[in-house]
C-alpha cells in the first residue's frame, strides 16, 4: 500500500520537477549558450534527466525512514521491498523523461508542467479505460498504461517485460528529447 501511494505522489511530483529544466533556459535566452556549448546535445539531455532523476531518488530516499522502522519492529522479507523500491525507481525515470522531452517543446514552464501532468495521468489511467473491454485495441492500450507495470512491482515480483517497458520508454522519450533539442539548434 505504501509503495502505491508513493507512485501516486510521483504522479503530482514529477512535472513540478521537470517543468522548468528546458522551457525556462528557452525563456531567459540561456538555451543559446547551452547550445553552443562545446557539449553535445546528448550530454545535455543526460545531465539534465539525470539531474532530475537524482532529486526524485532524494526524495524517494525520505521513504526509506518508514521501512527502517518497519524492519525495527518487525520481520518482513527483504526482497519484496527492494523490488518496490526499483519499481517506484524506474516509474519515476520514465515520467521524469517524459517530463524532460515536454519541457523541451515551450517557453511556459507552467504549461510544461501541465502538459506533463496531464500525458503523465493518461499513461496512469489507460488500463481503467479499457478495464472492461477484452479487444487486442484495448490490450495494447492497457500494456501503454504505466500503472499496469508498477502492480508486479508493487507485489514484490520482478518481470523482465516490465522493466523492458520502463527502460523502453525512458530510451524512447530521451530519444524525441534528442531531436526536439537538435530541432532547437537548426532553428536558432
Amino acid at each position: 500500500m505504501l509503495f502505491r501511494s508513493a507512485s501516486t505522489i510521483a504522479l503530482f511530483l514529477i512535472p513540478m520537477i521537470t517543468m522548468r529544466l528546458v522551457a525556462e533556459e528557452k525563456k531567459s535566452g540561456t538555451i543559446e549558450l547551452l547550445l553552443t556549448s562545446p557539449i553535445n546535445d546528448i550530454e545535455i539531455i543526460l545531465g539534465k534527466w539525470l539531474g532530475a532523476v537524482l532529486l526524485y531518488l532524494c526524495i524517494l530516499g525520505m521513504s526509506v525512514i518508514n521501512i527502517g522502522m518497519l524492519f525495527a519492529w518487525g520481520k518482513p522479507d527483504l526482497k519484496p521491498v527492494l523490488i518496490a523500491y526499483l519499481g517506484l525507481i524506474l516509474q519515476g525515470a520514465a515520467l521524469l523523461a517524459i517530463g524532460t522531452f515536454i519541457s523541451t517543446l515551450t517557453k511556459n514552464q507552467i504549461i510544461a508542467g501541465g502538459v506533463t501532468f496531464f500525458v503523465c495521468l493518461l499513461l496512469w489511467l489507460l488500463s481503467w479505460f479499457t478495464a472492461f473491454d477484452s479487444t487486442v485495441t484495448s490490450q495494447v492500450i492497457a500494456y501503454l498504461s504505466i500503472i499496469t507495470h508498477f502492480d508486479n512491482f508493487a507485489k514484490g515480483l520482478l518481470d523482465t517485460k516490465d522493466v523492458v517497458f520502463y527502460l523502453s520508454m525512458i530510451f524512447f522519450a530521451l530519444f524525441l528529447t534528442s531531436r526536439s533539442m537538435e530541432s532547437l539548434r537548426w532553428r536558432a
